[in-house]
């Protein structure tokens, strides 16, 4: 501690002596040739001799330290961080004091930059003349290097809106302390990350580097030459006698052909660009023979690479009048992999055969175009062909309700009585008693829950500003036709009713039941993909509308009808047949 306070009083002496007078100054770089993004280090040391004086040792001042004129390299290069010592000594009986100042200088371009002259008190430098390569030479030792940043894709051009997928790899040594290193943005197109990043050792020309790897999936939205910004890494080494150093680089992707949709595809589907896409399903008997009043549940479900599951179109499924069918909303997921994206879309029906005969469940076609092959191809489901055995069906509520459900409140029960005996036993009027008694209170419940559901429906829209901006998004997101809206759609009405927990957006429409934004949200995503054209204009326009007016409804609490337990019910009229 003394000896702390010897050297601060030292200075204190040094600074405000009586007479300065410098004897030299010099600028050393440590290195004359160095790739562009990489960081320069400057050391500028100068002496002077002291004349101790005490008559302003109190009045201490930060601003009078000395210093050179640095800003003289701003033209070429940008000042990241400036350090500086001091060190007092005696030369044949003299006080000498030395100062060291040290700068990390980025060359702002290529080619040959100089240092100009640096001045303090009476002295001036020499100039230093600095070479900046640009890129990495092949012939390049990797070994004079601390840092460099190395991109790599998939793919030299793409279709609109198919996956490229870029690899992004930082190599750096030594201890690094702090680093940043940026992520692909561009305004027309839609990346996403894969999964968490990759860190690994590795050498280069003998030199030991630690490599941070990053995965993007980008799906670019508009044809034409996509340019993606530079990837930038800025970070900081201390090195062994503790000094920090910086580092700094920056690459940026070749420019990227997005190519239009084919003119051979279909105009009026889905576009649909994706390494491989599949139909499969399971649930139905492959036997061909079905029985009347069983119950079944077929699932349909179409998988994709390279494509986000807001991407998959909705499955147009038919089903012959034998068959009561009573779907689940869709469930679409998507996994992000090193490879790439890979997505699915779950359909589920509970199925219901209600007369014998013969039926055939029609085919199911999906149009997309091969990534791979650079052909149209098509996912087929083929047509199934049944008999279905056992008479015609009686329909009761065992029958029509696969999952032994009760029947949705405000509808009559069917009850089938038997009035070809003589007489009705008293058992059965006690049993029709007690049903009707049933029914009288499952009235009165459905009531008062509709009584309840109606006063949480005016409730206050939530104000806070959170939630507000969140909503300000998503109609945004839908007025723009972005893909991203069903994400933006999960976020908001997770701010909007916190006490829920939605995965996706089939869980925000399940929960509230809305017909008019379950609706709309199909039509939506089924004109989000699909091939553009000025005729098409119009209709888009009405679609993003209609669905900006569902959410804003289920905002405000309208267009919400529950069923029992707060759930859609199980028998939507417009699917009974």
């Amino acid at each position: 501690m003394v000896k702390n306070l010897l050297s601060s009083l030292l200075w204190l002496l040094f600074l405000f002596s009586g007479a300065l007078s410098a004897n030299e100054l010099t600028a050393e770089p440590d290195r004359d040739q160095l790739y562009e993004g990489e960081v320069l280090t400057l050391t500028v040391k100068g002496s002077m001799n002291i004349e101790l004086n005490l008559s302003n040792l109190f009045n201490f001042d930060l601003s009078q330290l000395p210093s050179p004129n640095i800003e003289q390299v701003e033209p070429d290069f940008e000042i990241l961080a400036r350090n500086q010592r001091y060190s007092v000594q005696t030369v044949n009986g003299d006080m000498v004091g030395e100062i060291t100042w040290t700068y990390q200088l980025a060359p702002k371009r290529t080619g040959t930059l100089t240092i100009p002259a640096l001045k303090f008190q009476d002295s001036t430098s020499n100039p230093v003349a600095i070479e900046v390569v640009s890129g990495t030479p092949p012939d390049a030792p990797a070994a004079n290097r601390d840092s460099f940043v190395e991109l790599s894709a998939d793919k030299a051009e793409v279709y609109v809106q198919e996956q490229l997928v870029l690899t992004v790899q930082l190599y750096f040594s030594g201890n690094l302390i702090r680093g940043e290193l940026s992520d692909p943005q561009h305004p027309d197109a839609i990346i996403e990350s894969l999964g968490k990043q990759r860190e690994f050792t590795t050498r280069r020309d003998g030199k030991r580097y630690r490599v941070v790897e990053r995965r993007y999936a980008i799906f670019p939205q508009t044809p034409g030459e996509l340019k993606l910004p530079a990837i930038r890494f800025e970070g900081q080494v201390r090195e062994a006698n503790g000094a920090l150093r910086f580092l700094r680089d920056s690459q940026q992707l070749y420019p990227v052909q997005v190519k239009p949709v084919p003119a051979d595809y279909p105009a009026n589907q889905a576009w649909l660009p994706a390494d491989n896409l599949a139909l499969a399903e399971d649930g139905l008997p492959t036997n061909g023979v079905l029985t009347a009043g069983s119950n079944l549940t077929r699932n349909i479900v179409l998988q994709a690479s390279g494509l986000p599951s807001e991407a998959l179109p909705p499955l147009s499924v038919s089903y012959p009048g034998a068959l009561r069918h009573y779907p689940e909303q869709p469930r679409r997921n998507t996994e992000a992999t090193a490879e790439g994206v890979e997505s699915s879309l779950r359909l589920e029906a509970a199925l219901v055969p209600v007369n014998s005969g013969d039926i055939v469940i029609p085919e199911i076609r999906v149009p997309w175009w091969n990534t791979q092959t650079d052909q149209l191809e098509e996912a087929v489901l083929p047509a199934r062909r049944y008999r279905i055995e056992g008479g015609t069906a009686t329909i009761d509520s065992t029958v029509n309700e696969p999952s032994q459900a009760k029947p949705t409140a405000g509808e009559p029960m069917e009850i089938s009585i038997d009035t070809k005996g003589e007489s009705i036993s008293p058992w059965l009027w006690s049993t029709l008693l007690l049903a009707c008694l049933w029914l009288i209170t499952l009235t009165l419940w459905w009531r008062s829950r509709r009584n309840k559901t109606v006063t949480d429906a005016h409730r206050p829209v939530a104000g806070d500003s959170s939630e507000k901006q969140r909503f300000l998004q998503l109609t945004t997101a839908i007025q723009n036709g972005a893909p991203e809206t069903s994400v933006l759609l999960v976020r908001w009405a997770r701010e909007r009713f916190p006490e829920k927990h939605f995965n996706d957006a089939s869980d925000v429409v399940r929960h509230n039941n809305c017909y008019d934004l379950q609706e709309a949200l199909r039509d939506f995503q089924a004109s989000l993909y699909s091939s553009a054209s000025s005729a098409s204009a119009v209709s888009d326009k009405t679609v993003r509308d209609k669905l900006t007016n569902a959410v804003k409804q289920l905002r405000q609490g309208g267009n919400r009808k529950e069923g029992q337990n707060g759930l859609a019910p199980l028998y939507p009229a417009e699917l009974s047949s």
